[in-house]
C-alpha cells in the first residue's frame, strides 16, 4: 500500500476533498478513502461523485468502518488498458478485497455502483454479509421510459438527477473549475460508456440474480427521472431475499436519482436498519 503525500494533490481544496490512500491492485493504483468504526462496509460510487469524502460517507462512518474505493477510470484511479467490461471490474474488486484482507462485509452500491455490486454478489454470493442497491440500474424494466444518458447535456443530466433542483447543489459539484471539471466528467463518462453503452442492462440478471441469497435492500426514489421507476421493483422481483424501500424527498418534493446527495441521513438510516435486520 502506498501512502500519498498532500503535495501529490497540490491545489485540491474543494468541499469534501481528502487525500486518498492508494493500493496497487494487479498494477492498477487504486484510490480509496476509509473512515469510521464498526463492521466493515464497502461503498461503490455511481458514475460520478468521486474525489471527495461526502456527507453520505461521513454519515455511514458514524455506524460502520467505511471503505470507499474509486473504480478504474473514475476519480484518481486510472483504468487499465484491458479493463473494459463488467467482468474486468469484478475481477479488479476481487483482487482489491483480497489485497485489503476484506472478508464477510457489507456491500452498498449506488446507481452504476449498484450494477457493479449486483455483479459482485452474483459471482461471489458467499462473500458479503448484506447487500444494498441504491437507485439501482442494470436490469430491464420494460415499463420505464428509455433515457439515453449519453445524449444528455450535463445540465439535462443534473436536471433529471435532482428533479429540477440541480441549482441547489451546483457548488457541491464544483471542484477544479468549469473546464477541468468538464474534462474530468468526460473521462468518467467515457468509462461508463465502455461498461454500459451496449447493452444498457445485464441480460443475464434475469437468471443470475437468483444466486444472491444474502439479505438485500433496494432503495428507490419517488420519481427517478434518470434511471426510471421500475428498476428497483424489478431487482426485488429477481433477488430472492430483497425488500424495497422508498426514501422521500426534501420538503415534500419527490425524491430523485440524486437522493444519496439530497437525503444522506435518511438513506443511511435505512441501511442501518437493514444491517440490524440481518440476524432476524
Amino acid at each position: 500500500m502506498t501512502s500519498v503525500q498532500d503535495s501529490a494533490f497540490e491545489g485540491r481544496a474543494w468541499d469534501g476533498w481528502t487525500v486518498p490512500e492508494i493500493v496497487d491492485v494487479q498494477g492498477v493504483p487504486t484510490a480509496f478513502r476509509r473512515g469510521g468504526r464498526g463492521e466493515t462496509l464497502v461503498y461503490l460510487h455511481g458514475g460520478g461523485g468521486t474525489r471527495a469524502w461526502t456527507p453520505l460517507h461521513a454519515k455511514l462512518a458514524e455506524h460502520f468502518d467505511v471503505i470507499a474505493p474509486e473504480h478504474p477510470g473514475y476519480g484518481d484511479t486510472p483504468r487499465g488498458s484491458d479493463q473494459d467490461s463488467w467482468a474486468d471490474y469484478v475481477l479488479h474488486y476481487d483482487a482489491l478485497f483480497r489485497t485489503l484482507g476484506l472478508v464477510d462485509f457489507h456491500l452498498v452500491g449506488t446507481s452504476l455502483g449498484s450494477w457493479l455490486a449486483a455483479n459482485l454478489a452474483v459471482y461471489y454470493p458467499d462473500r458479503f454479509k448484506s447487500l444494498a442497491l441504491v437507485t439501482p440500474i442494470g436490469v430491464l424494466a420494460e415499463s420505464d421510459e428509455f433515457v439515453d444518458l449519453f445524449r444528455l447535456t450535463a445540465e439535462e443530466e443534473a436536471d433529471r438527477m435532482f428533479n429540477g433542483r440541480a441549482e441547489r447543489y451546483a457548488d457541491d459539484f464544483e471542484q477544479e473549475g468549469p473546464l477541468a471539471d468538464a474534462v474530468h466528467q468526460y473521462q468518467e463518462n467515457s468509462t461508463s460508456a465502455l461498461l454500459m453503452w451496449n447493452p444498457r442492462y445485464e441480460r443475464k440478471f434475469d437468471t443470475r440474480l437468483a444466486r444472491v441469497k444474502i439479505p438485500t435492500l433496494v432503495v428507490a426514489a419517488e420519481d427517478d427521472r434518470l434511471a426510471g421507476n421500475g428498476q428497483g421493483q424489478r431487482y426485488v422481483e429477481l433477488l430472492p431475499h430483497a425488500r424495497l424501500v422508498t426514501v422521500r424527498g426534501p420538503g415534500g418534493e419527490a425524491s430523485g436519482h440524486g437522493l444519496p446527495m439530497e437525503q444522506p441521513a435518511d438513506l443511511v438510516a435505512e441501511i442501518v436498519k437493514h444491517v440490524a435486520r440481518r440476524g432476524e
